[in-house]
């Protein structure tokens, strides 16, 4: 189904981030959109002000109605939602598990739009996993909605390729538009009774888990280019950072280097980056950003700040960071 095809069907939407915007959009042009179904505002920046999320900002422009509910396992909630007479539930990224008894509301079923190439990387951060991981290729899934968590039939797939300085906000915007594109097709099918059902191999599943700020903390110990796809993993969030002289350094840009020495220790520090060296090669920092300071070339750091070889960075000792696959 392109942009411009219409299928007569009643849809509920239910998506929180701005990764959902696309689908949204889609649907809206696409379909008989009834309501956008996402999380209650939560407060936000350094004011803690409630702020809507970003589907929720993006339905209101294009005039379609909001529904914020706590829980959709009230009855109240529920009733509002049968009232809408859906014929399909679209889930793109929602936040929460979706009860039984509203997966049975709409006579066509649910689905779901998933980036990962299902069995693989089940759960809440498969974007930032396939790159630490240093995989080439990611994907996306559509699926039929279960009662476990990602483990619905697929209906179709997508392989997408992974750049390779390719951060988690870069990849999840490709990502974001060609799963608009597929779920648009899957529509179509489901519109056409002709969607699907492949079963997922469960014994080849993988789960990954929501992020913390922890993630995002460097272990000098581990290689260079394990440490180099932990920084484009945590671009934007958590982002990857060490400690220098007692306070953070967030890390936004680094390349594998040449060079050897203790863990975390400084080798060089010039205009072209800062080298430190990991548990097997170097790391070159190329774009850092000092507590209470704003992002900038690591260049620029080292006019400012005197960094000098022999220095440490973080924790010569530290762990591994915590597993974000289990």
């Amino acid at each position: 189904m392109t942009a411009s095809e219409t299928v007569s069907l009643r849809v509920i939407y239910m998506g929180t981030p701005a990764f959902a915007i696309p689908s949204l959009r889609m649907l809206a042009r696409t379909t008989s959109l009834v309501a956008v179904v996402t999380q209650p505002d939560r407060p936000a920046g350094r004011g803690r002000k409630l702020t809507p999320p970003p589907a929720a900002v993006e339905a209101r422009k294009l005039g379609l109605p909001v529904l914020q509910p706590e829980s959709l396992r009230a009855a109240a909630v529920q009733a509002d939602l049968a009232a809408l007479r859906p014929d399909l539930l679209v889930t793109v990224a929602y936040g929460r598990i979706i009860p039984p008894a509203v997966l049975a509301l709409p006579p066509r079923g649910a689905i779901n739009l998933h980036p990962s190439l299902l069995p693989a990387y089940r759960g809440a951060s498969p974007i930032q996993r396939a790159i630490a991981d240093g995989a080439a290729t990611t994907g996306i899934t559509v699926m039929h909605l279960s009662n476990e968590l990602d483990a619905g039939d697929i209906i179709l797939q997508r392989e997408v390729p992974i750049g390779p300085e390719e951060t988690a906000g870069e990849l999840e915007s490709r990502l974001a538009e060609e799963g608009a594109a597929l779920l648009a097709e899957a529509v179509q099918m489901i519109a056409q009774g002709r969607a699907p059902r492949r079963p997922q191999d469960h014994t080849r599943a993988t789960y990954t888990k929501k992020l913390t700020k922890a993630d995002g903390e460097i272990a000098w110990n581990r290689s260079a280019q394990e440490i180099v796809n932990q920084v484009r993993a945590m671009n934007p969030w958590p982002s990857a950072y060490t400690t220098w002289r007692g306070g953070p350094l967030k890390v936004w840009r680094a390349r594998p280097g040449e060079g050897r020495g203790a863990p975390g220790e400084v080798l060089a520090a010039d205009e072209q980056g800062i080298v430190a060296s990991a548990g097997d090669g170097a790391v070159v920092l190329l774009e850092v950003q000092p507590e209470a300071g704003r992002r900038m070339s690591a260049g620029e750091f080292v006019r400012g700040h005197r960094i000098r070889p022999g220095e440490r960075l973080g924790d010569a000792l530290a762990a591994t960071p915590p597993k974000m696959v289990e």
